[in-house]
């Protein structure tokens, strides 16, 4: 049994991956390879912010308001943040695309980043658990 990762939208497939290297054709592996070397610096950027504790709560905090917004304020109180972290944090988050600044001063997931966070963070989270559960992988 090959194990692959669709997307599916109202029962449509769009989007399916094989996750055993030989289940992938070896050409399209190939070309999908220098696609990431092609997307490094776009990956390499977006870990990175990711990968500091307080940007990744502020994120979360984010998640739990039911409109995702809170302002600087929000942040350094919610969070024990001081400014100079959460001024930091807000410029590298808007600069991957993750939030905005919405015109009443708020900070704000965008679309893109609710969808490239919840795949980062939960998704991929949960997908990894799930492959250590198979003793095929």
């Amino acid at each position: 049994m090959a194990l692959k990762l669709q997307l599916v939208k109202n029962g449509e497939v769009l989007f399916e991956m094989p996750l055993a290297v030989e289940s992938w054709p070896r050409e399209e592996l190939k070309g999908e390879l220098e696609k990431l070397e092609d997307d490094f610096k776009k990956f390499s950027e977006f870990f990175d912010v990711l990968s500091n504790e307080g940007r990744l709560r502020m994120m979360k905090r984010l998640f739990e308001d039911e409109e995702l917004t809170l302002s600087f304020a929000d942040f350094m109180r919610e969070l024990n943040l001081n400014p100079k972290t959460v001024w930091e944090s807000t410029r590298k988050l808007t600069s991957c695309g993750l939030l905005e600044r919405s015109e009443d001063g708020k900070y704000r997931c965008t679309r893109l980043g609710q969808a490239e966070f919840l795949m980062v963070s939960l998704a991929l989270r949960r997908l990894l658990r799930a492959l250590e559960e198979f003793e095929e992988w």
